[in-house]
């Protein structure tokens, strides 16, 4: 009991500041969130409308969640939850592969399991810390519910529905932990679990069934095979139902369950996925870091890639049907003003709005892309991979820009991934051929923006290196939600103006290219910087 006393305190002094920021950054959203619909929907008849236009528009209900009613505590639930949810699930993953794999990687989990904690204590210790943690998120985002006037009672509720994802996270992360043999797989991983999650639960709400008063509606299956899905079940501020937790828990524990007999049946170290035997001899490209950045990284951007795809195909299969149905409906005129708040604004049909707005999404995957080449930088540096790598005959300078350079090779695929399946998508579903060049422009509106994040997180990294990693995933999900849906959910301009996201080029229409070109202003005098500065730091190794 001793030593779990212990590693705890070890483990909740050595986030400390990473979970603060988390629980308050969830907590704030949920706030803020609450408060912006209380001003931008206060009045009965907006909020029918919001769930009309909802219901009528699958790719709202794929990104939003599930109507269930439309006091304004059900269209806030119905608004925020399932990213609360998101960012509950990727905190609760980057959490368990921290204290399970990425110890046993770095060699201090086997100097731990000579003591008398051994194999078992500080893996309990982890799943502890990570109760704690979304019992935390749970508190803040029903206190930050009930700071803006909603009741109490459902407050809760939804909180528990977001901590509860994260719970089920959690077993997720330390699963994966078990499986493969490196960090970095793990939490890829894991965090492909999170986000398939997301997307099977608005898969399931899009083809859901809508309740004869027309503003509820009853999930499908696919809804139900997932930890976000099962919180919406819970219907706060509506019928507040609780136990659809059990499920997040039981399926929490059945996972651990199957995660303890994995651990006490491998060696520390050890992995149930093994890592490939290697060549005997390298490939010449690998003769410099361009070559390498590349090859630690590829399975990273095909990943990111096929998520693009998924989404500019799911762009080009809806935008005719959806633009259609919004056209030919008088009682959802004002859908073209939401779907360009989302898309940056523009005129154009409906088709080319739908479209720009689903790509924004698009450009949240290629800016994760981008971010996540600089968190590859600060773990090869953090690792002492980086060290050895510099004693050879290769500047620091060169090092950075190359890993730089196979960061905008990956925008480009991820950009280049969801344009050619929007358009064939589009043209396969009966649309003109004009739709290739709209898929298309909608795409490279999202350079400007992933070359920012590019950039500047670059320079983060030289700059604060222990820092970096919390900022880069920080800067991307605020960004992406006060960018992308700041304005429908009615935040102050001043604070909407912050998002890169924000300053998308407008593609529809007659187009604008002004904010895109001061982003890619941004983007160089911030690299050209980091590349400077690089030079006159000690590498910092965790």
């Amino acid at each position: 009991m001793k030593t779990f006393r212990s590693l705890l305190r070890q483990r909740l002094r050595r986030d400390r500041w990473q979970l603060i920021v988390w629980v308050l950054v969830i907590g704030l959203l949920a706030a803020f969130s609450a408060a912006s619909l209380n001003n931008t929907y206060g009045t009965a008849q907006s909020r029918i409308e919001v769930m009309h236009l909802a219901i009528a528009n699958p790719a709202i209900l794929v990104l939003r969640g599930l109507p269930q009613g439309t006091s304004l505590a059900s269209v806030t639930f119905f608004e925020i939850y399932t990213f609360l949810a998101l960012l509950a699930g990727l905190m609760s993953t980057f959490l368990a592969v921290r204290h399970t794999r990425a110890e046993e990687e770095s060699g201090r989990a086997e100097l731990v399991a000579a003591t008398e904690a051994a194999r078992i204590t500080p893996t309990v210790a982890t799943i502890a810390h990570g109760l704690i943690a979304n019992v935390l998120v749970a508190l803040a985002v029903g206190l930050g519910f009930i700071a803006n006037g909603l009741p109490a009672y459902g407050s809760f509720v939804a909180g528990a529905a977001v901590g509860g994802a994260g719970v089920a996270f959690l077993a997720v992360g330390l699963f994966t932990s078990q499986l493969m043999s490196t960090s970095r797989g793990a939490n890829g991983l894991a965090a492909a679990v999170v986000v398939l999650a997301y997307f099977l639960r608005g898969i399931g709400d899009s083809i859901g069934t809508v309740k004869p008063d027309g503003v509820h509606m009853v999930s499908a299956w696919p809804t139900w095979l997932s930890p976000i899905g099962w919180g919406e079940q819970m219907d706060a501020w509506g019928t507040d139902n609780w136990w659809p937790l059990l499920l997040d828990l039981a399926f929490a524990a059945a996972v651990i369950a199957v995660v303890f007999v994995l651990q006490s049946q491998r060696d520390t170290g050890a992995s149930l996925l093994a890592e490939r035997a290697g060549r005997a001899d390298a490939r010449a490209s690998l003769n410099g870091p361009l070559g390498l950045a590349w090859r630690l990284q590829w399975g990273t951007i095909v990943g990111w890639a096929a998520g693009g795809a998924a989404t500019g195909a799911l762009a080009g299969a809806l935008a005719s049907v959806v633009s259609s149905s919004i056209a030919n409906d008088p009682t959802l005129v004002s859908m073209r003003k939401a779907l360009a708040s989302i898309g940056s604004g523009g005129t154009g049909s409906l088709t080319q709005i739908f479209i720009t707005a689903i790509f924004s999404i698009v450009g949240v995957l290629a800016a994760a892309c981008a971010t996540q080449v600089v968190v590859r930088l600060r773990q090869e540096e953090a690792g002492g991979t980086a060290e050895v790598l510099l004693a050879t005959p290769v500047s620091r300078v060169r090092w950075l820009l190359e890993f730089m350079l196979v960061g905008l090779f990956a925008v480009v695929i991820v950009l280049v991934a969801a344009g050619l399946a929007s358009a064939f998508s589009a043209v396969g579903a009966g649309d003109s051929s004009s739709m290739i060049g709209a898929s298309f422009a909608a795409a490279s509106a999202q350079l400007p923006v992933s070359l920012v994040y590019l950039g500047v997180l670059s320079l983060v990294f030289v700059v604060v290196p222990n820092w970096s990693i919390v900022i880069a995933w920080a800067a991307l999900g605020l960004g992406a939600f006060i960018g992308i849906f700041g304005s429908f959910v009615g935040i102050p301009d001043w604070l909407h103006q912050l998002s890169p996201f924000t300053h998308s080029p407008v593609v529809t229409g007659t187009g604008d290219w002004s904010g895109g070109i001061w982003m890619f202003a941004i983007a160089v005098v911030a690299t050209i910087a980091a590349a400077a500065l690089i030079r006159r730091r000690d590498f910092a190794i965790a």
